[in-house]
């Protein structure tokens, strides 16, 4: 079953598409998983990259924008040199709004959210597959950091902006690169493969002003080859842009300690019922908690 997306006011958004079934064949079936075990291969994303760079690439602009509805307006006008330029494309002036409140805890990406909490023993599931703050982190001693709090997954489709900010004002550590292959991040993936400690991704800790110790961490996903994060030194400030991924679908996930934010009702009640929640960047998403 494809997954259910839902607006913040509860009305359902996407339920299933054309990808999800195509997925749904791909990872169901052995001659499908067989073929995955290809393209999920970082050399065959590099490969994708090199043309998605390449001007010969321009041509598939148009047809994406009309078969994913884009409404180009809420980006700066200018001409594509490839369609990786088109796709990390930045938005225009005011197209997204920072929530003013600085104890608001804000959406780093346009994208999908769903919430788990983490328990005592740094475990938490996604769907039905049992997680390991460890297994994604490789790192016993930051895992533990995390008993007791959240995980704050963002996922991002095609169509979705694909700049990420930071949420908070903070120090930033030094980043942390696992690398791995990378299947494709829809939900139908995670049934078959617990694709977020397989997949290439990269993270770095944030000492936050306002949440603690919190965790960023990109994950990328099929044909995304590269996580371009950007050298921004040891300070950062909430809502300067972090980085951006290439072409394809990926995530952004979040880690809060225990005690440190607490989601949005509407968002944590989605999430028990497995609906994701269509958040945009720059929306609060959750804040501290009162007391």
């Amino acid at each position: 079953m494809g997954s259910v997306v839902v607006d913040r006011k509860g009305t359902i958004v996407e339920a299933g598409s054309l990808q999800d079934a195509l997925l749904e064949g791909l990872y169901g079936h052995v001659p499908g998983r067989a073929l995955m075990k290809l393209l999920v291969s970082p050399a065959v994303s590099r490969l994708a990259g090199a043309f998605l760079d390449s001007g010969l690439s321009r041509g598939l602009i148009p047809r994406f924008i009309r078969s994913h509805s884009i409404d180009m307006a809420d980006y700066r006008k200018q001409a594509y040199a490839s369609y990786n330029e088109f796709f990390t494309r930045r938005l225009a002036p005011g197209a997204r709004r920072l929530d003013p409140c600085p104890e608001a805890l804000v959406s780093p990406c346009d994208g999908r959210l769903t919430v788990y909490p983490v328990d005592n023993q740094c475990e938490f599931t996604i769907k039905h597959t049992r997680y390991t703050v460890y297994s994604l982190l490789r790192d016993y001693r930051l895992a533990a950091r995390y008993a007791g709090g959240y995980v704050w997954v963002f996922r991002l489709c095609v169509e979705d902006y694909h700049r990420y900010i930071y949420v908070d004002n903070g120090r930033v550590s030094e980043p942390v690169r696992i690398p791995g292959v990378l299947h494709t991040v829809n939900p139908v993936a995670n049934d078959r493969f617990p694709i977020y400690k397989e997949n290439t991704r990269e993270y770095c800790t944030i000492r936050s002003e306002h949440f603690g110790e919190m965790l960023q961490m990109e994950v990328g996903a099929l044909l995304v080859g590269e996580i371009r994060n950007h050298a921004r030194g040891e300070r950062v400030r909430r809502g300067w842009e972090k980085g951006r991924f290439a072409f394809g679908g990926s995530t952004v996930i979040l880690m809060t300690e225990k005690g440190a934010a607490l989601p949005d009702g509407d968002i944590l009640e989605n999430s028990r019922f497995g609906l994701e929640t269509r958040v945009r960047l720059g929306e609060r998403v959750g804040g501290r908690p009162r007391g």
